[in-house]
């Protein structure tokens, strides 16, 4: 059977549908480039995309999609160009909530907050607000996300909470060091999707993906749709997970 014609039923009826999908959206740019027009088409055109992941999941009945909207070094990035994106950012949540509450789907962020344009923060609020009655899909944003930022202060919260308290180094364990991190409480990426081709993870959940099963797709962001996700879904529920174990 073609990737092309899976339908969620039949992807359910095989088990072993992740409960938490992470996606590395990659490619707006190449995508714009190779049509002609400017970077920010092809940034609008990713909106579409989005779309596609979150029905694809509602109809799967994943339990969290973690998306990589905008890390800590897109900062670096022009300024026109990162004022712009946050703009589509706030532009989409607005005109998306109300779909979204119709599928019963709830918004999280994480990542540096504060770094964002208090206009942005406020939508995100307003957002999260709206959605909270929610309890399908958790729609999980990372915004001025950094891995590496993530462990840090991580670390840094736990030291803070215990200063006081007389705990030791070997008190300190994988469960500790989870609830530290701003996926608390999550489960870990079971399955994680990288458009446009490259073979790297970009600073992304570099803890939580320690055991994630990776697929990649040279399909660029704006291009990628539901069949896209129920392929990768399809290739995941092949994999054999030991999590380094033997049979």
């Amino acid at each position: 059977m073609s990737s092309r014609s899976l339908t969620p039923q039949e992807l359910l009826r095989r088990g072993n549908v992740p409960r938490h999908v992470a996606i590395i959206m990659d490619g707006n740019g190449r995508w714009a480039k190779a049509r002609g027009v400017a970077r920010l088409m092809g940034h609008r055109a990713g909106r579409d995309a989005v779309r596609e992941s979150v029905k694809a999941c509602v109809d799967l009945g994943i339990e969290v999609l973690t998306l990589y909207t905008f890390s800590t070094e897109n900062w670096e990035r022009p300024a026109r160009e990162v004022k712009a994106l946050m703009n589509i950012l706030r532009q989409t949540l607005k005109q998306e909530r109300r779909e979204l509450r119709e599928k019963n789907v709830r918004l999280q962020v994480i990542g540096r907050l504060e770094d964002l344009p208090p206009e942005v923060r406020a939508t995100l609020e307003e957002t999260q607000e709206y959605l909270s009655g929610g309890t399908g899909l958790l729609l999980n944003l990372a915004l001025s996300y950094s891995g590496r930022s993530e462990m840090v202060e991580g670390v840094r919260r736990l030291l803070r909470d215990h200063a006081s308290n007389g705990l030791k180094p070997d008190d300190v364990d994988e469960a500790m060091m989870s609830r530290y991190l701003y996926t608390a409480g999550l489960p870990d990426p079971d399955l994680l999707i990288r458009t446009s081709g490259e073979m790297r993870i970009s600073n992304f959940m570099l803890w939580q993906l320690a055991y994630t099963e990776l697929w990649i797709t040279s399909t660029l962001w704006p291009d990628f749709r539901r069949r896209h996700l129920f392929e990768a879904v399809a290739e995941y529920q092949k994999r054999d997970r030991r999590f380094g174990r033997v049979d």
